[in-house]
């Protein structure tokens, strides 16, 4: 296959890839030639719409708009993955993003010539400058613990949950201490012959509404940490869990009466050093994801802490590099923010500088 280039290459289509393609496309980079973005779903939505079909769009945590098109009127008891694939694929239309799917990215290396090379199962493209808008929901983390692979029984992610449905009758062990633990932890708990819901921590419900506050706070402490080249953490840990009507009606049934997380899993069940038992049919690992960056690992941006040194969204090692999306900027209004931020630093980054006189 012939090598294409462009200036910019972002890579993702979600929320934050569409943002950075509206300001490239609004800043005066043509499609194609000027950039370009490549996406490795079949469809637009993004990890939206690999979300289960009940999540309905009244318990979404928080969306905000795209830049320059609002959300239509949404169905608060339609699929949220419909609607918002549905306006992601609006949006492309209507800006004429220059959208190139199914497109995986496989590794991005460093040219002798100063641009970048992204390698895809598609071709090879080059560029002057990387925005990079992954996401997580590539990388489901699981977490090990002893016994694990003994476990006769079915173990899935929170990727893979497509509804209440299947746990009927089944006795299921919930893992995590974040919104979809809970949210899906609520849904399970209405068909299952029993739940039990272990966390590594308390959990730390929140009755405070979440406003602009807790939002900088949450930001602040993730800023923090990127900076540092440590990796990101969960806006959890620093928001707590929102107590929602829900979250009440949950914990009025005893649905949330949490245990800490067992010491080793048997094949039958978890079991606890104190000699606690509880049998299981499913363990559903609601432990989170982790940032899909491998393909970057050519560059080698990480830092001793484990993480990616960012300034803003610049890192902070190659200056040719933009992630969003990414640490502070991992929500939908953030990464709006995040897009803008990120197209404004290469546009003053690649203009030829002033001719001297």
């Amino acid at each position: 296959m012939d090598t294409l280039s462009a200036d910019v290459v972002v890579i993702g289509a979600g929320q934050a890839g569409l943002s950075a393609g509206y300001h490239l496309r609004r800043t005066g980079f043509a499609p194609g030639s000027g950039f370009v973005i490549l996406d490795a779903d079949n469809g637009p939505g993004g990890a939206w719409q690999h979300r289960w079909p009940t999540l309905v769009f009244d318990r979404v945590h928080g969306f905000h708009d795209l830049p320059g098109l609002p959300l239509p009127p949404a169905d608060p008891q339609r699929p949220a993955s419909e609607q918002v694939s549905a306006y992601f694929a609006a949006y492309e239309k209507t800006f004429d993003l220059p959208v190139r799917r199914p497109v995986r990215v496989r590794a991005v290396r460093s040219r002798p010539d100063g641009r970048l090379e992204v390698h895809t199962d598609r071709g090879t493209w080059t560029a002057r400058a990387l925005i990079n808008a992954t996401g997580t929901w590539t990388r489901p983390f699981w977490p090990h613990y002893p016994g694990r692979s003994t476990f006769r029984r079915r173990q899935l992610h929170t990727a893979d949950y497509r509804g209440p449905a299947e746990f009927a009758g089944l006795r299921v062990v919930v893992v995590g201490g974040g919104t979809s633990a809970v949210q899906l932890l609520g849904e399970i708990s209405t068909v299952a012959a029993a739940t039990t819901w272990v966390t590594r921590r308390p959990p730390s419900f929140n009755d405070e509404e979440f406003g602009p506050e807790l939002g900088r706070a949450a930001v602040a402490r993730v800023d923090e940490a990127v900076r540092a080249g440590r990796p990101p953490g969960s806006v959890v840990g620093v928001t707590g869990l929102p107590v929602t009507p829900e979250v009440r009606r949950l914990r009025e049934r005893g649905v949330l009466d949490r245990l800490p997380v067992f010491d080793r899993i048997t094949p039958d069940g978890v079991a606890w050093a104190d000699g606690r038992f509880v049998p299981a049919d499913v363990i559903l690992w609601c432990t989170g994801f982790r940032a899909a960056i491998d393909h970057l690992a050519p560059l080698g941006l990480r830092a001793p802490g484990g993480g990616i040194t960012m300034d803003g969204t610049r890192v902070v090692a190659d200056a040719r590099v933009h992630l969003v999306g990414y640490g502070p900027s991992a929500s939908t209004i953030g990464a709006n923010r995040a897009g803008r931020a990120a197209v404004n630093e290469i546009r003053a980054w690649l203009a030829p500088a002033p001719a001297l006189h």
